[in-house]
């Protein structure tokens, strides 16, 4: 027997000696050194594991699910955790445990002694409030007080804590056969466990309000002399001391004492003082305080270069704001870029858990998208809420209801490198495998694992038809060098928030540093594309690339103001900038296909501060034949052009559409922007969406009025399929397709076609594949998979319901012509009924089509 696989096999025996024996069982001798025949490897298992395979997965878990104190006890719990997960953890390359311990005070108060009693997170509730945990009124929230979450729960000491890493350590690697790393976690409020240091000791390190008044701590604080003894300062806490400074080596400390790989930063910690809200430090909610954004950035860099003078290697992973790049630039001066270029060693935030709490699904897609444009490398995260242990909720049961639509929208999410690379998560969290009782229910990862295997094998191989060129580098420019654009950067992730948020199918990001190179690289990756952009930098190599990308046939939707167009790029658009206005405007246009049984007002209200300033933009040339206004904007005897599009003969095929941009939203205080009452005023971020069909992409939906939420869409290509998925947060909404290649005809479903729209009602979270797209004006189709039968054929597909139609299908990449096989009213055994196909379009990307077909198609690869 293989060594490895021998030694391996040892440690489960151990485990399972050690759950029938008690905590003081004496282990076996060691094994003898394998021989040489022992050592030879065995032969590979063909698993036909697919998708790309995770660097790491992270489990993460409070300590509530360790109900004893007992060494044996503890070895079965870390048993179970990594066995519950083990059908998913095998597509990892490492696997890690992150314990949230505590609130991070366990780091904070640690004295240097293992003996030193333990505070941690046993409570359900917040257990920093005036009233003692347990008591107080029977009305009070959990919000306003905290319970244990059992009766006598065990108390534990750092060494306690220690055992805990290494058991965590030898078990997983015994049943994994992967390393394991073990992260400790630092949060900067009141949530998890009681904190003496934070709130009676040094209450001077505490701002911001997300938890009430100055209740969380924010990185640049400087901490009041402290007599107590602490593990890196243990003739106590100087005066004036930087909290970067002692939290780093405080950290330095504990992290080596006691064994753990890593830490992670919790709730913004680290990005600025208001990490859940869309005001701060810099935006107050009526203006923009841009004589504190220098001073806010160099507190939050010098925190993290303090930090790591302490605590200089071991790897910080972070979970960021509730936001977006632009937004926290903005508001709070998050400069994230020199985080990211600072040499931190850092992974950045992933997408934010908040989408689960409140349906922003359009924020959490712009913060995950804005976050990994440009990244310090190729490496981010995808984390999934599937638990909450302190709260009383568990998302994947609650929330979510069951529906896996907070798995297939941001697992749709690709970014694009400079090498024109498509890269995907390289690392997956859960928060978190336990709940409030420290209970792990195996529901959940017998449920949530099909979804997210699925996900990832389907993850995007190539551009998706929409491709946001994020101006990640210009927003960091602004902000410190042209401080009258910040109302124009804090506007840009807003207005993608609430046009995802109204079904505009944006998934694929890359930077516009890295567009150029990217084409250099793979000239016609955008080809099947539409790419998404602001009016770009005057003079910048990607305002260059940009205008060569139109005349030579490529396709752009601009939005946002033009106050600081290049001559050169408002010719190209046919604009030019008037006086500015803002206030309420008559929308005189039927340009949206939505249909509501209530009418839309034809209102819309464009405050300024908002929407990166007032509507300035008019056609230059009203006679060019090229130009087409679609939308304008009237107010009084002013008019203003807001939505056009243009063309010219000599561009190849190339269409250029801008969009103004109108916000829709406003701030009356609480955390996030509030969307404009959509039943008194249009909703301007919508007309993304409905100008897609100048590029023959359709989406229209139909309600019943305007209050009724839109659908959230993303569409995706992988394997050269198209993968559809969604969040429909009502389900009487009804949903028309049309692509310019034809009608998606989703695998396993029906679609009436309606003037060549396919049709269809969905549930709450869906997620389908087309491969197959029909022209055609009425009728019912289907397309339905059938089984293989032939050898030599992977893959067969049945498209019912046709008349006179054309069908195009995509097939998987590497099928090459002969390769693809079409039947028309034919069974098995496949002798009768071929007929040829011809090659899709160019523009289409790779794709065959058969015309004029009545009755049953079945396509086989």
């Amino acid at each position: 027997m293989n060594f490895k696989l021998k030694h391996r096999l040892w440690l489960l025996l151990g485990l399972l000696a050690y759950s029938c024996t008690s905590s003081k069982t004496t282990p076996p001798p060691p094994l003898p050194a394998p021989t040489a025949a022992q050592s030879a490897p065995l032969p590979l298992v063909d698993t036909s594991l697919r998708g790309e395979p995770f660097q790491n997965i992270t489990l993460e878990t409070s300590l509530k699910p360790f109900k004893q104190n007992d060494e044996a006890y503890i070895r079965r719990v870390a048993a179970e955790m990594f066995t519950q997960w083990s059908a998913l953890l095998r597509h990892a390359d490492t696997i890690s445990v992150m314990l949230w311990t505590s609130d991070g005070s366990e780091i904070l108060d640690y004295n240097g002694s293992l003996e030193q009693p333990l505070e941690w997170a046993k409570y359900i509730g917040n257990p920093n409030t005036e009233h003692e945990v347990g008591v107080g009124p029977k009305e009070l929230s959990l919000h306003e007080r905290a319970y244990l979450y059992m009766e006598n729960p065990p108390n534990f000491t750092y060494q306690d804590l220690k055992f805990i890493v290494q058991t965590l350590k030898e078990t997983g690697e015994a049943l994994t056969g992967k390393p394991i790393r073990i992260g400790a976690t630092f949060d900067p409020g009141p949530e998890f466990a009681k904190s003496d240091f934070k709130y009676k000791k040094h209450p001077e390190i505490l701002e911001g309000s997300a938890m009430g008044h100055k209740s969380f701590v924010f990185s640049y604080a400087t901490l009041k002399a402290d007599q107590d003894s602490y593990a890196g300062f243990p003739n106590g806490i100087p005066d004036n001391t930087p909290f970067g400074t002692f939290f780093g080596r405080q950290s330095q400390h504990f992290l080596k004492d006691l064994e753990f790989d890593y830490i992670w930063f919790s709730n913004g910690f680290g990005f600025g003082m208001e990490p859940w809200a869309s005001t701060g430090t810099i935006f107050t909610g009526e203006g923009f305080n841009e004589e504190n954004l220098t001073d806010t950035k160099d507190k939050i860099i010098n925190f993290w270069t303090l930090f790591r003078e302490e605590c200089p290697d071991f790897r910080i992973e972070t979970r960021g704001t509730n936001l977006a790049t632009g937004i926290d630039l903005a508001k709070d001066g998050v400069d994230l870029k020199a985080i990211y270029e600072g040499g931190y060693n850092i992974l950045p935030p992933p997408n934010s858990p908040w989408a689960a709490l409140d349906g922003d699904f359009g924020l959490e897609m712009v913060g995950y998208m804005s976050r990994i444009a440009q990244l310090p490398d190729n490496r981010y995260i995808f984390r999934y809420y599937t638990h909450d242990p302190w709260w009383l909720n568990s998302p994947w049961l609650d929330r979510y209801g069951r529906e896996p639509h907070d798995i297939y929208l941001p697992m749709s999410v690709a970014m694009i490198n400079q090498q024109g690379e498509i890269k995907l998560p390289t690392h997956l969290n859960f928060l978190t495998i336990d709940d409030s009782f420290g209970n792990m229910p195996t529901q959940v990862p017998n449920e949530v694992t099909p979804h997210i295997l699925k996900a990832r094998y389907d993850s995007p191989t190539a551009p998706g038809p929409l491709v946001w060129v994020y101006p990640f580098e210009e927003y960091h420019s602004w902000a410190y060098n042209e401080q009258d654009r910040l109302a124009e950067i804090y506007y840009g992730d807003w207005f993608i928030r609430q046009a995802i948020n109204n079904g505009f199918p944006l998934n694929t990001i890359i930077s516009t540093k890295y567009f150029g190179s990217a084409l250099q690289h793979k000239p016609d990756m955008f080809d099947a594309s539409v790419l998404v952009t602001i009016v770009p930098e005057a003079g910048s190599d990607f305002e260059k690339s940009l205008i060569d990308y139109v005349k030579n046939g490529g396709k752009v939707m601009v939005y946002g103001p033009a106050d600081h167009a290049s001559p050169a790029f408002a010719a190209l658009m046919n604009l030019q900038n008037t006086s500015a206005l803002e206030g309420e405007f008559t929308l005189a246009d039927s340009y949206s296909k939505d249909r509501l049984t209530k009418a839309a007002p034809a209102v819309i209200q464009h405050a300024a501060l908002f929407s990166g300033g007032g509507l300035k933009t008019q056609i230059r040339e009203l006679k060019d034949p090229n130009t087409k206004v679609k939308v304008k904007m009237t107010q009084g005897k002013n008019t203003r052009d807001v939505l056009w599009v243009r063309a010219q003969p000599d561009w190849k095929g190339g269409k250029i559409v801008y969009v103004r941009g109108t916000n829709s939203s406003h701030y009356e205080g609480g955390r996030l922007l509030k969307p404009n009452d959509p039943e008194k005023y249009a909703v301007g971020p919508a007309y993304l969406r409905h100008a897609l069909q100048e590029f023959g992409l359709e989406y229209i939906v139909d309600k019943y009025d305007p209050a009724v939420k839109s659908p959230v869409l993303s569409i995706s290509r992988s394997n050269n399929g198209y993968f559809l998925s969604g969040y429909v947060p009502n389900t009487s909404v009804k949903h028309r397709f049309k692509f310019p290649q034809g009608a998606p005809v989703l695998n396993g479903y029906d679609t009436e076609l309606q003037n060549g729209y396919a049709t269809y009602f969905f549930p709450t979270a869906w997620n389908r594949e087309a491969r197959v797209f029909v022209e055609q004006n009425e009728g019912i189709v289907s397309c339905k998979e059938m089984h293989s039968g032939e050898l030599g054929i992977s893959r067969r597909l049945q498209i019912s319901g046709l008349q006179n139609a054309t069908v195009r299908v995509y097939p998987d990449e590497q099928i090459t012509d002969d390769g693809i096989h079409f039947y028309v009213n034919a069974t098995y055994p496949w002798k009768k009924g071929k007929i040829p196909a011809q090659k899709g379009e160019k523009e289409f990307g790779k794709s065959y089509v058969v015309k004029n077909v009545t009755g049953n198609l079945v396509v086989s690869w």
